[in-house]
């Protein structure tokens, strides 16, 4: 994401918001946005550093970055080893196996709230949690609970 682009919309919406008063307001909220540009490429970098660290500490063995490449912010999962996380199976893809599932009513409901909760379907947060068990350290057991969260 390029942080310039969220901090200049934010000086553009002050500067419209100024134009709503007089000439010497309409100045004013110009001159403000201009001299706050820094402070708010700077809260906006804050507020990437707490999401990773946020991310960091609900993913087990994985460490969540913020790298400013090329102007743009990047949110980098690592494993806590340092070593990239292999890129994820595609959630959207067509293509893939279809398997029948037969769920207790009870978990469909969760899983269904769950995956709202996410903005995602029901079938992509079940394929990225399982995709997530499978590549974990710990394999996939049966018997054992699926819990934590998973990325997008």
């Amino acid at each position: 994401m390029r942080i310039s682009d969220t901090v200049e919309a934010i000086s553009a919406d002050l500067a419209a918001l100024g134009s709503l008063g007089d000439e010497r307001t309409a100045d004013a909220a110009r001159r403000l946005a201009a001299a706050m540009q820094a402070t708010v490429t700077a809260r906006l970098f804050d507020v990437l550093g707490q999401a990773a660290a946020e991310l960091s500490e609900v993913l087990p063995g994985q460490r969540v970055e913020v790298r400013l490449v090329g102007g743009e912010a990047h949110l980098i999962v690592e494993s806590a080893g340092g070593e990239p996380v292999p890129e994820e199976v595609p959630l959207g893809d067509d293509s893939g196996a279809r398997i029948t599932l037969r769920l207790p009513a009870q978990l469909k409901a969760k899983l269904e709230e769950a995956s709202a909760r996410e903005g995602l379907s029901v079938n992509s947060y079940v394929v990225r949690a399982l995709n997530q068990q499978v590549r974990s350290e710990r394999g996939f057991r049966v018997g054992h609970r699926l819990s934590g969260y998973g990325r997008s």
